[in-house]
């Protein structure tokens, strides 16, 4: 099965070198107020300095560790406890800071308590399929986490869309089982059938786009589809036609998945602007008010992200999906000597 990986540091090994800063943080004033958690070490509520007349610093915490734990045995196993699930539990916000898309946010903050609480509770935990700009973006984000490890499963190397698992390091040991291939089978020697047609059969059995991954053409052969794993007998018995061809579906290995890059159309159009109700209604052959009543419904998107105003520009290398139409990609983009741009549209068959 074919798997990216990637693993995190774990907390204890950047404990030492961040334990500095959390000392003087409000949030921990161990070492920061008078008569605090261990009132022999405590800071002179003038100078802020410790009682013997200088401040310790962290190196030299080690060698009071003994005689600590005599004392306070249960309070310093408490405080390490805290400190280290302070580490491994970064801010949100902090780690959603970098994020471009917005649209992503909240379904990256699901996926990061996924692995916090995967992590905590040393289990493996699964996502659906997700699109690439939250498969990437949540695989930045899971970078800041210590002690996870995060496998991205898609079914075979090129895959688009994947599922991500995330576990704590110790139980993650082997490559997640949780992506299914399924082959799609009829005679479409007579009547071919696109992306969208396979699509929206699969959908129209009343699964969700989260469930499904790829879906790779084979011609008059039919297509090859990525699924989870425990939807594959109920779409073997739900799916029987796409489009007016009678088909057949079978379980069957992820090795014997055949990828072919997708057959596309290069078109050239000229607009104005370079808004998406111009350049989408050009590409996919509708009227530009039957595109702006697509974008109300939510039914177009803009690199898999839903799109909510008629006046979005698009750019080279955009991805435009119009439900039941297709995708296109926004190709290289010219302007004409009228001051118009000459675009070329992608489409995806």
């Amino acid at each position: 099965m074919a798997a990216r990986m990637a693993t995190f540091a774990s907390p204890t090994a950047i404990l030492r070198g961040t334990l500095g800063g959390l000392l003087t943080h409000p949030q921990f004033p161990i070492f920061t107020t008078h008569k605090t958690v261990f009132p022999q070490f405590a800071l002179h509520p003038t100078s802020r300095t410790p009682l013997s007349g200088k401040f310790i610093p962290f190196f030299h915490i080690d060698n009071m560790f003994p005689l600590i734990r005599r004392k306070l045995k249960v309070e310093v196993e408490q405080w390490i406890c805290h400190v280290v699930h302070a580490l491994k539990g970064h801010d949100t916000d902090v780690l959603l800071k970098g994020v471009g898309d917005k649209n992503a946010v909240e379904a990256i903050k699901r996926i990061l308590e996924m692995a916090r609480r995967a992590s905590s509770r040393r289990e493996v935990l699964h996502t659906d399929f997700l699109t690439p700009p939250i498969l990437k973006e949540s695989m930045m984000a899971l970078e800041k986490l210590a002690d996870v490890k995060v496998v991205a499963v898609g079914g075979y190397p090129q895959a688009e869309r994947c599922r991500l698992s995330v576990g704590h390091l110790e139980v993650m040991t082997t490559d997640p089982d949780i992506v299914a291939a399924m082959s799609i089978s009829g005679n479409f020697g007579f009547q071919s059938c696109s992306h969208g047609d396979f699509l929206g059969a699969i959908l129209g059995t009343g699964i969700t786009r989260e469930k499904l991954g790829d879906i790779n053409l084979q011609g008059e052969k039919g297509a090859q589809i990525l699924v989870v794993p425990e939807l594959v007998d109920f779409l073997i018995t739900s799916l029987d036609k796409v489009g007016n061809v009678t088909v057949s579906c079978s379980k069957i290995p992820l090795l014997a998945l055949e990828y072919e890059p997708p057959r596309t159309k290069s078109l050239k159009a000229v607009e104005a602007s370079l808004r998406v109700d111009a350049l989408a209604s050009a590409g996919f052959k509708i009227s530009r008010s039957k595109l702006v009543d697509l974008i109300s419904s939510g039914d177009v998107r803009i690199n898999w992200a839903p799109v909510t105003k008629n006046g979005t520009t698009l750019k080279t290398g955009d991805i435009v999906s119009v439900s039941g139409k297709g995708r296109l990609k926004i190709g290289e983009i010219n302007t004409t000597r009228k001051g118009k741009f000459a675009v070329e549209l992608i489409q995806y068959l």
